[in-house]
């Protein structure tokens, strides 16, 4: 299932939704002093390096600094949740891009593997309270996975990266501390 138009957010009821609330949190893709941990999936390699690229790529326009990414490797996506777990206990980062592909095969593997990460992703992130964000692609053929991640603005890598940025600034607001 895909987005579309019906389903997209309409920023012109954003100013409505303002107008009705007492507090309204946004996270903006500012990026100085975030520190970034790249959590990344070797099996499908070819796939995953242009996932990395485009994150990489819009992590530097939202100025976060090189020196604040720390990039490492997972055997494949099964994995990825254990690294991410690292990440987030070693108060190193601030956000985990976690960036992969499972692709379809003629097995029941894709199904397991798929759905664990992306359990294992989520476990994260609530047990720990550092978003870890799930930039796993999960499809049904190599042109799928090579088309998401295409060197340009559809590249779920790059936007992977800006929801990792909206996510640590939507939290710095602290509005939820009791």
């Amino acid at each position: 299932m895909t987005s579309s138009n019906e389903t997209q957010f309409d920023p012109a009821r954003e100013s409505e939704l303002r107008g009705r609330v007492g507090h309204y949190l946004v996270g903006g893709l500012e990026g100085r002093g975030v520190r970034v941990g790249l959590a990344c999936a070797r099996f499908n390699g070819g796939i995953t390096t242009r996932l990395i690229s485009g994150a990489l790529e819009a992590l530097a326009e939202a100025g976060v600094d090189r020196s604040d990414i720390t990039l490492a490797w997972a055997p494949g996506a099964f994995e990825l949740p254990v690294v991410a777990r690292g990440f987030a206990l070693g108060e190193q980062v601030d956000v985990v891009i976690t960036l992969g592909a499972v692709i379809r095969g003629d097995t029941g593997h894709y199904d397991v593997v798929a759905g664990e990460c992306a359990r294992g992703v989520q476990d994260v992130q609530l047990a720990t309270g550092v978003p870890v964000v799930f930039g796993v692609l999960t499809t049904n053929t190599v042109d799928q996975a090579l088309e998401r991640s295409l060197p340009d603005a559809s590249n779920k890598g790059r936007e992977s990266a800006q929801t990792a940025l909206e996510m640590v600034n939507v939290l710095r607001h602290r509005v939820f501390e009791a």
